[in-house]
């Protein structure tokens, strides 16, 4: 068996969703609960009709990253060749990490707390990793100063998630501007940013930055997943300089050949259609005002979540996350992510996934209130 298998563990978060109850109020998995546009998949159904379901070529249909490219628009990436078509998010993340870095040279910096497959991915290419974790007292905003303390002679690339996941915070102007200006202050190598931008149509303040609007050596990871409740039609992109598309394609091809034709189908008329990716976004914009209701209501603390759709709250202190988590199962029946699975800077804190029914979710954080508060009394 491959050492680097073997020494990575399986998903916590996972591990812990599969306990779920058939009468449980989930607030576990970041998994939509809205129902897909119609609409995508009969577009798609019709051109299988007519051309079948063939290969595409290895980096995707030509007008799927056409229209990819063209969408976001950000400098120096606005054509075709700044675009990979991929399985998912994930295999957009595991073919830019395998593409940039060289295990025999190169350190990822990663930005915690954060979702654990930025790190399980680089090990498992043998890349050396390094954490740098943002501030509790600030609510673990995005600190470029933090980051750039914890840049070191190896690191080639820094993995952002904003909004993020779990806590829901993003990387404001400020910050993103700061941190730029940082790099390329830097002499020798290029340090690359990675910033992983699944949750960014499901955004709640003005201030969020697209770091590839602002610096050239950027690669963006997205897919269709959240915004448009499409978790299972696994499809992906890649957004970044063609010279290094060129190579992620190379990758990406002895992965998966290339990504699901009937997806990309799917995806053409997302972004063919007026306001396509944004069409869950008015529902996510009145949740996210009565979840933030709901937490105030609670008497927890929690962070206010300015982006994604995870609410976090803290345990009383010397609490086990993954031992409130299970008990909140056993006697409370909810679902909620122990904050550890994040990496251990996150042990105090539950994520809450709020994309159940409100009511359910305020019944869900009305429950997690009173655990906090009967396991405080004991304490």
């Amino acid at each position: 068996m491959n050492p680097k298998v073997l020494a990575i563990p399986g998903s916590l978060i996972r591990e812990v969703a599969a306990k779920k109850k058939p009468s449980s109020i989930d607030l576990g998995l970041g998994e939509p609960s809205l129902m897909p546009n119609a609409a995508h998949f009969e577009h798609a159904m019709r051109y299988v009709e007519r051309h079948g379901i063939k290969y595409t070529a290895n980096a995707g249909e030509p007008a799927l990253r056409e229209a990819i490219a063209h969408h976001y628009g950000y400098p120096g990436m606005g054509r075709a060749e700044n675009v990979c078509v991929t399985t998912g998010s994930q295999e957009a993340m595991y073919v830019a990490l395998k593409t940039l870095l060289d295990p025999a040279t190169d350190e990822l910096l990663v930005v915690e707390p954060t979702f654990p497959s930025y790190v399980k991915m680089a090990k498992l290419e043998g890349v050396a990793v390094r954490g740098v974790t943002m501030r509790e007292e600030d609510d673990f905003a995005i600190d470029a100063d933090r980051i750039v303390a914890a840049i070191g002679e190896r690191t080639r690339a820094i993995v952002i998630c904003s909004p993020n996941n779990p806590t829901g915070r993003v990387i404001g102007h400020a910050q993103a501007q700061k941190l730029i200006r940082a790099l390329e202050a830097r002499p020798g190598e290029p340090i690359w940013l990675i910033h992983d931008e699944i949750y960014r149509e499901q955004c709640f303040t003005g201030d969020a930055a697209s770091l590839a609007e602002l610096y050239p050596y950027t690669i963006a990871t997205n897919s269709l997943s959240k915004s448009n409740a499409l978790t299972g039609l696994r499809l992906g992109w890649i957004l970044a300089p063609a010279a290094f598309i060129t190579e992620a394609i190379k990758a990406h091809a002895w992965l998966t050949s290339c990504a699901d034709t009937f997806a990309q189908q799917v995806a053409i008329h997302v972004f063919a259609s007026d306001g396509g990716l944004g069409e869950h976004a008015a529902w996510y914009r009145e949740q996210h005002a009565g979840v933030v209701d709901a937490l105030e209501r609670s008497g927890a603390r929690f962070i206010r979540p300015e982006g994604s759709f995870y609410a976090c709250v803290r345990l009383p202190d010397g609490t086990s996350s993954l031992e409130a988590s299970l008990d909140l199962i056993d006697r409370d029946d909810v679902l909620a992510i122990p904050g550890v699975a994040f990496g251990p800077s996150f042990e105090s804190w539950l994520r809450l996934s709020w994309v159940a029914p409100l009511e359910r979710v305020r019944e869900g954080i009305a429950r997690i209130g009173t655990y906090i508060d009967r396991t405080r009394s004991r304490a």
